[in-house]
């Protein structure tokens, strides 16, 4: 499994939130770097975000879900064009799941496991 690991729910249907781009950075001084991202599958989640093998040394990372793909491909108007989830995970390779909660107009995220 991928050290970290997401998946959107739309709180609203109770479906998962498909063909929602996702980026994931990682904190470099003042800079974000770019590590990998994709699109979200038919179930909400990012397969392979991270290669099984690979991890992350200690820092600050941020999630960017381009949330405003999924309101227009839902005919849907929503108020939070993107959301940044910033978080910091440890040097112990630890496995992190970071879900989020999504409607048009709020969101949530907690980390899962």
């Amino acid at each position: 499994m991928s050290q970290i690991t997401t998946h959107i729910l739309d709180t609203t249907r109770g479906l998962p939130a498909k063909n929602v781009p996702i980026t994931l950075f990682a904190q470099q001084g003042d800079e974000w770097q770019k590590i990998n991202g994709g699109v979200t599958n038919d179930d909400g989640r990012l397969p392979g975000l991270l290669a099984e093998d690979k991890k992350l040394p200690a820092g600050v990372y941020r999630m960017h879900f381009a949330t405003s793909v999924y309101f227009k491909a839902n005919s849907e108007e929503g108020f939070y064009p993107y959301v940044d989830i910033v978080f910091e995970i440890d040097a112990s390779g630890t496995h992190y799941h970071i879900p989020l909660l999504l409607t048009a107009y709020g969101y949530s995220t907690y980390r899962g496991s």
